[in-house]
């Protein structure tokens, strides 16, 4: 009995990245093996690379995404389990192309009628950096009239393809006249967990967030406060890491419905899920706002994250903070001059956050903002920082490392 596995890998010479292989054992069993990509935001890609080596597979991470292998199973548990990345993307084709008549020969060449049916509706979406082939628009025509053309000719010459089933998205990207065709897999980004129902003003996305929670050298053990949590994404993040809950567990992704796809692959990881959720811990995490109706937001999308329960909601201007907890960590996100308010107004809120936090010098501090400048007028150098986009928005993540109280060793 045949033993088929169609593994995505670099073919030197060929059309694409798309080949068969065949071995044998006594009783069939079809697993289809592909080249995958988990794409990311600029600056947390090595995140994304981490959260890929914890879950097992070996990777390669270049910018703005990380490249591993998988088959069916791997697909639904990355989608399910990565809580930084945006995508996961079957990589279906590359090669060099430098005309139009290139790149629809060579897309036309790929099979792609093993992972297309008839009534596929496929969207070309598309992107070319530095590249002869620079008309974005013309270069996605071209792949949907290759692709037209070839299940035309698998599917008995049919002139009219319906689109009426299943998504599955494509994108040609083009990067130095190379060419890479991919499907994805998810359907919306991953940074829609479903559990956000209501958002703020510039409301930061779920995936950033959590990266922001594991760039932070916070443990479920250890005090946690956001004081500025708007709509509780960073607090609801930090839980859901806390207590292990997956972060896709609670939505849908776009391959769960393809023909080709092992329709049991996202029910086995949903319960593999479930199994391994923490019951056992008790949180101590803190959302606090000044703006009082963001934090009924807030409270009603942790109810719907099933987190509530972990995480104390308070309207609270940032200046009243007092804690005497020690070894704490605090994640803001705080409103900057070309994000809600005024470069002046910002300032004065990191002067207050300066002269606020000073007294916890057992907490670490973590910081977002635009302005390059914030240390000044926060009145203390950071430890450490790290470049990151929110969105379009070139940011500074400032670390500001606090000195760890240890308890006392009893006698």
């Amino acid at each position: 009995m045949a033993y088929r596995s169609l593994h995505s890998g670099y073919l030197p010479g060929s059309p694409g990245i798309f080949f068969e292989k065949q071995n044998f054992h006594r009783k069939e069993i079809i697993m289809t093996t592909y080249k995958l990509v988990a794409t990311a935001a600029a600056g947390i890609e090595a995140l994304v690379g981490k959260e890929l080596r914890t879950l097992g597979y070996d990777c390669q991470v270049e910018n703005g995404k990380a490249y591993f292998t998988g088959n069916d199973y791997d697909i639904a548990k990355t989608n399910i389990y990565l809580r930084t990345a945006d995508r996961i993307k079957i990589v279906f084709g590359q090669f060099t192309a430098k005309t139009f008549d290139a790149l629809f020969e060579q897309t036309k060449a790929l099979p792609w009628e093993q992972i297309l049916p008839v009534d596929a509706e496929f969207p070309v979406s598309g992107k070319s950096v530095k590249s002869t082939l620079h008309s974005v628009p013309n270069c996605q025509s071209i792949v949907k009239k290759a692709i037209v053309n070839r299940l035309s000719a698998a599917y008995a010459r049919r002139t009219h393809l319906p689109e009426t089933g299943a998504l599955y998205p494509i994108e040609v990207s083009i990067l130095k006249d190379v060419v890479t065709l991919t499907i994805d897999t998810s359907g919306t980004s991953l940074f829609k967990r479903g559990y956000r129902t209501e958002k703020g003003g510039a409301p930061l996305k779920e995936n950033m967030a959590a990266a922001l929670v594991m760039l932070t050298n916070w443990f479920p053990d250890k005090p946690f406060y956001d004081p500025c949590c708007g709509s509780g994404t960073i607090p609801i993040e930090a839980a859901l890491i806390g207590l292990n809950i997956a972060p896709g567990l609670n939505r849908s992704f776009a391959a769960e419905k393809w023909t080709f796809f092992d329709p049991k692959a996202f029910d086995t990881v949903r319960q593999e899920a479930r199994k391994e959720i923490r019951t056992d811990v008790t949180l101590d995490i803190l959302g606090a706002d000044i703006d009082g109706s963001m934090i009924e937001i807030a409270k009603q999308n942790a109810i719907k994250a099933g987190v509530s329960e972990h995480i104390e909601f308070k309207q609270m201007q940032l200046k009243d903070f007092r804690t005497k907890k020690e070894n704490g960590v605090l994640v803001a996100n705080p409103p900057y001059g070309d994000r809600l308010l005024s470069e002046e107004q910002a300032q004065n809120i990191y002067r207050q956050m300066g002269q606020t936090y000073e007294p916890l010098e057992t907490w670490s501090k973590y910081i977002l903002t635009s302005d390059l400048s914030f240390e000044e007028h926060y009145g203390k150098q950071a430890t450490k920082k790290r470049k990151l986009y929110n969105g379009a928005i070139r940011t500074d993540y400032f670390q500001f490392w606090g000195v760890r109280k240890r308890k006392p060793v009893s006698e």
